[in-house]
C-alpha cells in the first residue's frame, strides 16, 4: 500500500465532506443526474454504510464505504481519490480495503455501479483488475446506457 492509512472515517468532519463535495460533483458532471448515484453525507451516516478515508501525514487522500446489503453482498460506494493523488496506488488501495473487510463480515459477494462515460474509464479499469466481471443491476438499481455493473465472488 503506498504510505498512508485507512481507517473508518466520519463523513461529517470538514475535509472528509469537501472531498465528497468534489465525488458528487464530479459524477453529477459526467452522468446524468437520474443515472447518477452517488450518495450523499447524510446517506452514507447509515448504519448499514462503513466510511472509511485513506490519510497520509493526517491529509485526507481518498475515500470509500462498504454498503451492506444483506448478510452475502455488500456494495462499494463513494470511492474517489482526489485528484492531486490518483495514479499512486491508493484507489486500489481503498477498494482493497474494503474488498477484505467484505470478506472479513463473511460476505459472498461485493458489487458496485460505476459510470458508462470515458471519465470513468480508470475506474472500470481498476475494478477490472481486481477481477471484477460485468452483472445486471442489484439492490435496485435499474438498467442504463449510463450505468455499468460489477461485481466480485469472494473465496
Amino acid at each position: 500500500m503506498p504510505d498512508g492509512e485507512i481507517a473508518v472515517d466520519d463523513p461529517g468532519a470538514a475535509d472528509v465532506q469537501a472531498l465528497l463535495r468534489r465525488h458528487l460533483a464530479f459524477a453529477h458532471e459526467h452522468t446524468p443526474a437520474e443515472h447518477a448515484y452517488a450518495l450523499d453525507i447524510d446517506a452514507l451516516l447509515s448504519p448499514a454504510i462503513t466510511f472509511c478515508g485513506y490519510r497520509s501525514g493526517g491529509e485526507l487522500l481518498a475515500v470509500g464505504a462498504l454498503h451492506q446489503l444483506d448478510a452475502a453482498h455488500g456494495e462499494l460506494k463513494s470511492m474517489h481519490t482526489a485528484e492531486a493523488a490518483r495514479g499512486r496506488g491508493i484507489g486500489r488501495a481503498m477498494a482493497g480495503h474494503l474488498i477484505a473487510l467484505a470478506r472479513d463480515r463473511g460476505l459472498r459477494r461485493v458489487s458496485l455501479e460505476t459510470g458508462t462515460m470515458a471519465a470513468f474509464a480508470p475506474a472500470r479499469a481498476l475494478y477490472a483488475s481486481l477481477g471484477f466481471t460485468p452483472c445486471g443491476p442489484f439492490g435496485g438499481y435499474q438498467s442504463s446506457p449510463d450505468n455499468t455493473f460489477l461485481t466480485l465472488l469472494l473465496a
